[in-house]
């Protein structure tokens, strides 16, 4: 490989992380264009069909290599019930039942901070310096979302249940990969985890009396769905967590509101006040913070 490539191939993987916040930022934009015209699990189901023909052509033209053993293909069929179904299930159910994109923003922020722990307890190394960015980065969290907790509906235990489902599940999903899925192509990996969702989603979507509703707002936000969060977000987060540390991977999550609350400024016209933007500082000073320190860790690991 040409220095050149090498050099291109380096910049590809560090922008990977700014590109995976990017595009994992829409998902609230795309629920607020989508959610009126389509109940929650019904848009899921057709979204994972979609993008499995979408990777099942790009795998074909492709000629990717599937995962290894039957093994494999049950972890990654565990990691996307975890990380499709149960995660994104409960985020769009939860949003339908009333809970205000801030305040499911805050609860499934917590993440970083529930896999830091959980790591720690199984003896991982969670150093000082990555806690302390932990704690600040939720800090920050907590002062960008703060403006939105009163709105978007009052909080129910059906509402609250399902919120906490899509913290548990994609906190499960992303330990349970890093620690049981071997690496392979992003794209067979991908086609098997969307699969195990869609059959695991689709008899709760049955369930939903609600039609779906076909226009221009949920064409849109269907699009959007499949070709930028699936086919790019997901594989991204796929990528991310297999090269990279649990803790600094769940970190870039606290990223996401933040740039949220930037885009919905932009789209939408809503206020951004002091508050969110010390908050905005704050938090992307706990995540420099986490991974600043695990590249030291692995550079230290390779010099050693």
């Amino acid at each position: 490989m040409s220095a050149t490539a090498v050099a291109r191939a380096s910049g590809w993987v560090r922008a990977m992380p700014i590109i995976f916040v990017l595009i994992w930022s829409t998902g609230f934009i795309v629920a607020r264009y989508g959610m009126p015209y389509a109940p929650p699990l019904k848009f899921l189901v057709v979204r994972y069909a979609l993008s499995l023909i979408c990777f099942g052509a790009w795998v074909a033209a492709a000629r990717v290599a599937w995962p290894a053993n039957r093994v494999q293909w049950l972890h990654l069929a565990v990691t996307g019930v975890f990380m499709q179904a149960g995660y994104l299930g409960g985020v769009w159910a939860a949003v339908r039942a009333g809970m205000g994109s801030g305040l499911i923003a805050l609860l499934v922020g917590i993440q970083p901070v529930l896999t830091a722990i959980w790591l720690s307890s199984r003896g991982g190394a969670i150093s000082r310096r990555q806690w302390a960015g932990l704690l600040l980065g939720f800090a920050g969290l907590v002062m960008v979302v703060w403006r939105k907790l009163g709105q978007g509906g009052e909080v129910t235990g059906l509402s609250m249940s399902l919120a906490l489902l899509a913290l548990l599940s994609i906190t499960i999903g992303t330990l349970y990969q890093k620690r049981y899925v071997a690496p392979c192509d992003v794209r067979s990996a991908s086609m098997v985890q969307l699969a195990a969702a869609l059959v695991v989603s689709l008899p709760f979507a049955w369930l939903e009396s609600d039609p779906m509703q076909w226009n221009a707002a949920s064409l849109g936000a269907m699009a959007w769905s499949v070709l930028a969060l699936t086919l790019g977000g997901s594989s991204l987060l796929y990528i991310l967590i297999q090269r990279g540390s649990a803790t600094a991977v769940t970190s870039l999550l606290y990223l996401v509101p933040p740039c949220t609350a930037v885009m919905a400024w932009l789209l939408f016209d809503e206020p951004i006040t002091v508050l969110t933007v010390a908050g905005i500082a704050i938090t992307a000073i706990g995540v420099s913070l986490v991974v600043r320190e695990q590249r030291n860790q692995e550079t230290q690991g390779v010099a050693s």
